[in-house]
């Protein structure tokens, strides 16, 4: 055996897990950053994965309605949701933040689903001290599919909230759940 080569790595298909679709619909009553609106968008990060929602303009209660799809190989990584507001001459200003586990969400599709009617709450997560949650945290299951609705109450800034949902995607080929 050649030991000249480079050592072998484990490839990504051999951790991962799935994916998970987050989509951010949109935020409610953020927080003002320009004269009397800002420009919103938001930036998820998962270990050193991090993916951004388009700019809305003008808009303290934007609909994005937009998925950001999050390669999983560790569930008790958590999600950080940074919500900011894009300037143009200067840096973009934070708006707020909120943190969720996926770890529920993950453990909930590991249950044998199959058969259940749709729109079957399979668990709840309750607002804590410990998460952003604003409200209890639905996971239904819907069309043979598990979502996951989440309310998440920013941190560190004056009010707002945004509204996202977690979907998950099997990948052929993957470790799997």
């Amino acid at each position: 055996m050649s030991t000249t080569g480079p050592a072998r790595k484990s490839s990504l298909m051999e951790t991962l897990l799935g994916l998970l679709r987050i989509r951010i619909k949109r935020g409610v009553n953020l927080a003002v950053r320009d004269i009397n609106s800002s420009d919103p968008y938001v930036v998820v990060k998962m270990g050193k994965q991090k993916l951004k929602t388009r700019v809305i303009n003008k808009d303290v209660n934007p609909e994005w309605n937009e998925d950001l799809t999050l390669s999983v190989t560790d569930p008790s990584l958590t999600v950080l949701l940074t919500v900011y507001d894009h300037d143009m001459f200067s840096k973009d200003d934070k708006m707020g933040d909120a943190e969720f586990e996926i770890k529920p969400y993950i453990e909930a599709l590991k249950m044998q689903l199959d058969g259940l009617p749709s729109g079957t709450i399979v668990t709840t997560v309750q607002p804590c001290r410990r998460n952003c949650l604003a409200e209890e945290s639905k996971i239904t299951w819907v069309d043979g599919k598990l979502v996951q609705d989440l309310v998440l109450r920013l941190r560190h800034v004056e009010c707002g909230e945004v509204e996202a949902q977690l979907q998950w995607i099997d990948l052929p080929g993957s470790k799997g759940l």
